[in-house]
């Protein structure tokens, strides 16, 4: 008898290829998509910092692809629509309001079902990277991977931020409540970095996963951060997250992962923690909790 052994390798966290648009590409300002199975491609959105929405979808089917989206007071992408995807897209420069007295702008949000975001690079937004949905409508069936979110201080002024300052909330902020099914996202392959103390708030986390979702973490990497996980139980009308985090790393931050609210159904499976990590889990957990294959991580590839 043959034996045949088959080794599967982790894909490696991170972008799979350049963000943003190859070539000559077209400069245009704000759009709205709403012709289905549209596919965008190679263009720069440049809102030139107004009072609106860079690119708003509108129809199913739709693709972003390289493109660059930047330079708007109000929201990169917003996705109200079906089976859409954003691939190799650079969103950054969504600034709104002040450093001292911000308001939300962010990266990608909307109430979509069955969005994709792959390849991605998002940076310097004064709200969340992604966030859905910030009404808490029905959203569900998202997947990021193989993206880059980051934050830091700004290299010059733009619009009512000055340089230095560095804006953000969260990479990644759910929102839902509990008479809606429960939202479903998948983040996997990605890194994030950046959300740390002397930001726009307190409680500065990578993801901020919270309300009624079932949300899946794999093969991340997360440093400088605050807080890499902040993983939010507790009931009433906006219920709590069920969350599992596997194969994940993390370095240099104070926390790596917070439980809050006794939240129920929390699963950390295999995931590394570098020596600069201050603390690698605070611990409030309800029913279903599991934890196993905690070790130390390899030296953070710079």
């Amino acid at each position: 008898m043959i034996v045949v052994a088959l080794l599967v390798l982790a894909q490696t966290p991170g972008l799979t290829g350049e963000a943003g648009p190859r070539g000559a590409a077209r400069t245009r300002g704000p759009i709205e998509i709403r012709t289905k199975g549209a596919t965008v491609e190679n263009v720069i959105v440049d809102a030139e910092f107004a009072e609106r929405d860079a690119v708003r979808v509108l129809a199913d089917g739709v693709t972003l692809r390289r493109c660059e989206i930047r330079n708007g007071k109000r929201d990169g992408i917003e996705v109200y629509a079906k089976d859409v995807t954003i691939d190799s897209c650079r969103i950054h420069h969504f600034l709104n309001g002040t450093f001292k007295d911000p308001a939300d702008a962010h990266g990608i949000t909307g109430a979509p079902t069955r969005l994709t975001i792959r390849n991605c690079e998002i940076f310097y937004v004064s709200g969340d990277s992604v966030q859905f949905d910030p009404g808490r409508d029905a959203w569900t069936d998202v997947v990021i991977e193989n993206c880059e979110f980051w934050t830091g201080p700004l290299p010059a002024d733009a619009a009512g931020f000055g340089r230095g300052e560095q804006p953000g909330e969260n990479a990644l902020d759910t929102k839902q409540k509990s008479s809606n099914a429960r939202s479903k996202i998948v983040i996997r392959n990605s890194i994030f970095h950046g959300w740390k103390k002397g930001g726009q708030i307190g409680n500065l986390a990578a993801l901020n996963l919270k309300n009624h979702v079932e949300a899946r973490v794999e093969n991340c990497v997360f440093y400088d951060n605050e807080i890499a996980l902040r993983l939010r139980g507790g009931g009433g009308s906006l219920g709590g997250a069920h969350v599992t985090v596997e194969r994940c790393s993390f370095y240099a931050g104070d926390v790596a992962i917070r439980s809050e609210d006794r939240i129920e159904n929390l699963k950390i499976f295999d995931c590394g923690y570098g020596g600069d990590v201050e603390r690698r889990f605070i611990r409030d957990v309800g029913a279903g909790f599991e934890m196993r294959g905690e070790h130390d991580a390899p030296p953070r590839k710079r």
